[in-house]
């Protein structure tokens, strides 16, 4: 076992606990698809890139919502987005005193869907299972023409730690 993974293993232990209850785990980080880093801490306060449904280094779906993907399916698939973003945001504090302050959820939305707000519903319900209170958030849910590798949704965080 490397440093690092002795690390995360030490950290995290009541997040990813409440995530295996789930039947959920944290993934390892996404490598980034362009020229960013998937997270970046200032103060108490971390960022994420958008983070796309990804499992493996590769999309779990592609298309627009409403179209070849379902509105349920498209939730579904931001909840793999916001465990990216949690294994993200992970790698700069332990997630057992996170805070959620923001969601913000991209949806590439077919002509005429304006579900966007059920679609990010699943990354925000996500959050709430896992931290209780502190996974209280403001949000955003944005329906767009396009999303990077024709990705249906993409989703970010910014988070507290204490």
């Amino acid at each position: 076992m490397t440093q690092s993974t002795e690390t995360a293993a030490r950290t995290h232990h009541k997040t990813r606990q409440r995530l295996a209850e789930l039947g959920l785990e944290l993934p390892d980080v996404a490598v980034a698809v362009a020229s960013y880093v998937p997270a970046v801490r200032t103060g108490n306060t971390v960022y994420t890139s958008g983070q796309l449904p990804l499992r493996n280094g590769s999309l779990t779906a592609t298309g627009k919502v409403g179209a070849q993907v379902r509105a349920d399916d498209a939730a579904e698939l931001a909840v793999t987005c916001v465990l990216n973003a949690l294994a993200a945001a992970g790698t700069h504090g332990d997630l057992d005193s996170a805070r959620i302050l923001k969601v913000v959820g991209f949806v590439a939305s077919a002509p005429g869907f304006n579900g966007q707000p059920s679609v990010i519903n699943g990354a925000s319900n996500l959050l709430l299972q896992v931290f209780g209170d502190k996974g209280q958030h403001a949000r955003s849910a944005v329906g767009v023409a396009e999303l990077p590798l024709d990705a249906p949704v993409e989703v970010e965080l910014i988070v507290e730690f204490s």
